[in-house]
């Protein structure tokens, strides 16, 4: 985290202390409690105290009530020089858990327990071929666009019982269709299943996103968003989803592309905890995808798909220049 201040106190040395914040379960992972530590000290002519005085007290590393309320104060500059844009018309509204489960595969004629890990019950499965490249040339088999908006069902997902039949989770490569334009509003719900070890820090490429709002326990969408930051929220890349809590975000889709969603944990994105969000074209060569170079690298499974000009055209129309795409 980059921190700004203004140096606006008596002159002196004055110590700077924190402490980690850290959902995890010290009886399932241990972490390292070091704190972390500096002197600030101004430049000119004074006599310094002979100490600078360490801070009395911190918040204990699992206090998360200091956590989200240190979260809260996060904002953007929303001036002039720095304008919000925050999505106010929303036309697509998600509501997605993040949890760790289980998956059953069967190898050698035995069905074989393992960890997963999801969002909204779906651990997502990696195509043989890449998404972008079979979306681009219209091509079927390697994914569905099915990924579900809500949770398949509902419960208390923060309670310390945890009903059996959410451990298990559907194996699919299943990702979420956007129209150009569109102004998108996600909640992501951490859940208690597998006691919850951590919270989760997910990512979306292609994209920034403004943080409206954040708390404890289940969301409730009646209640919580009139809490919603729409004046002055932090516009970031990456959010950690709380252990046991939630997180509320906006933003609008208008970079159209292929673009992952996923937990920046490696084991977690590798058990699953990944989707992709497709935005189709806009009306003209600057809100659409580019061409793909004829000498793009090619997953294992691309023999089947012509990385030349394809007379099977992309379904929303593309032309044959390159067209310019916005980068992650």
């Amino acid at each position: 985290m980059d921190i700004l201040l203004t140096a606006n106190q008596p002159l002196g040395r004055y110590y700077m202390a924190a402490r980690q914040y850290d959902s995890l379960d010290p009886d399932v992972t241990d972490y390292d409690k070091t704190n972390v530590t500096a002197i600030l000290e101004y430049r000119g002519n004074y006599t310094p105290s002979s100490n600078p005085l360490f801070p009395s007290s911190l918040p204990t590393y699992e206090d998360f009530d200091s956590a989200i309320n240190f979260t809260k104060r996060l904002r953007s500059l929303a001036r002039k020089e720095h304008p919000v844009n925050i999505p106010k018309n929303i036309t697509t509204r998600m509501y997605i858990t993040a949890s760790a489960n289980n998956a059953v595969f069967d190898y050698e004629g035995t069905s074989e327990t393992v960890i997963a890990a999801s969002l909204n019950n779906v651990s997502w499965v990696n195509p043989s071929t890449d998404i972008l490249l079979a979306y681009y040339r219209n091509m079927s088999g390697f994914y569905t666009t099915d990924f579900p908006d809500y949770p398949p069902f509902f419960f208390d997902f923060t309670a310390e019982e945890i009903p059996d039949v959410s451990t298990l989770t559907v194996q699919a490569t299943k990702v979420k269709m956007l129209n150009y334009g569109e102004e998108v509003e996600i909640v992501f719900q951490g859940t208690n299943l597998f006691d919850a070890s951590m919270s989760h820090p997910m990512h979306l490429h292609g994209y920034s996103f403004y943080v409206v709002g954040s708390g404890y326990g289940n969301f409730d969408n009646e209640t919580d968003p009139k809490g919603y930051n729409l004046d002055d929220p932090p516009k970031i890349t990456t959010v950690s989803v709380p252990k046991n809590g939630w997180v509320a975000l906006r933003f609008k889709a208008n970079n159209p592309g292929v673009w992952l969603w996923h937990c920046h944990f490696d084991r977690h994105l590798s058990w699953g905890m990944d989707t992709v969000f497709i935005v189709r074209n806009g009306g003209n060569p600057e809100t659409s995808i580019r061409e793909a170079p004829p000498n793009l690298p090619p997953c294992k499974g691309s023999s089947v798909i012509s990385l030349q000009h394809s007379k099977n055209r992309h379904q929303n129309g593309l032309q044959d220049e390159s067209f310019r795409q916005k980068l992650d």
